[in-house]
């Protein structure tokens, strides 16, 4: 069934708008790579002259700045909860589901930002960093330990993401763990503890890993929170 964004009832064209643009560069995205999305390639997709593209985004660099910031308003963050812990918790797991829904944008919310001072960046890639803040200046960090807790846990999010979404397995249809992740390749003498682990390396389960690896951090920032209100006497 056709759209009601982009056909009308008298067969006409709908008018096109940013949201509409972006939502189907993140179709494209989504479907093929990163390199499959061109201005020509949405012009065809849209049914419109690329041309006319070009005053929701002013290249091809605005339209992944736009695809993800589209992605990450999908991002629920709520920097008024008292329970900041359990907040971190929560963002961790619908960020990881974003990523799992949108592979092929993981790249541009990981390495693109690094490219583009802080300020050039788009409003929505940095609307998260600042509702972490204050969430973590309303727990009680001091401004500057906050963003050092957020490059932390972005830190280890982003981690964990890519070492999810990698390619592990070699040969899926094996029954032996040790051939279808291939560490039968690795010397036994050089790496014995990796071998060993091939059961838990090949039961990966991303949420599991995710939680236990927040239960580290989180209780580290926890006692980092709690030995600063012990110094300032709260």
């Amino acid at each position: 069934m056709a759209s009601p964004k982009t056909v009308t009832t008298a067969g006409r064209k709908a008018p096109l708008s940013r949201e509409v643009v972006l939502a189907k560069a993140l179709e494209i995205v989504d479907a093929e790579g990163l390199d499959a999305l061109t201005m020509r390639r949405l012009g065809m997709e849209l049914g419109r002259d690329p041309m006319s593209l070009y005053r929701y985004a002013e290249n091809r660099a605005a339209l992944l700045d736009g695809v993800s910031e589209l992605v990450l308003n999908q991002l629920n963050i709520h920097p008024e909860d008292p329970d900041w812990k359990e907040q971190l918790r929560k963002i961790a797991h619908n960020l990881r589901m974003l990523a799992l829904r949108h592979p092929n944008v993981v790249p541009l919310l990981v390495t693109r930002p690094l490219s583009t001072p802080l300020g050039l960046r788009p409003l929505g890639t940095l609307r998260p960093l600042e509702q972490i803040l204050s969430l973590l200046v309303a727990a009680g960090f001091e401004p500057a330990d906050g963003l050092h807790v957020y490059r932390a846990y972005y830190g280890f999010l982003y981690g964990h993401i890519l070492n999810e979404l990698q390619e592990y397995v070699v040969d899926p249809e094996e029954n032996e763990v040790l051939l279808r992740l291939g560490l039968h390749r690795l010397p036994a003498k050089e790496f014995p503890k990796l071998r060993a682990l091939a059961p838990a390396l090949a039961e990966y389960d991303g949420a599991t890993e995710l939680d236990q690896g927040l239960t580290i951090l989180l209780s580290g920032l926890e006692a980092q929170l709690s030995r600063q209100a012990a110094r300032s006497g709260r």
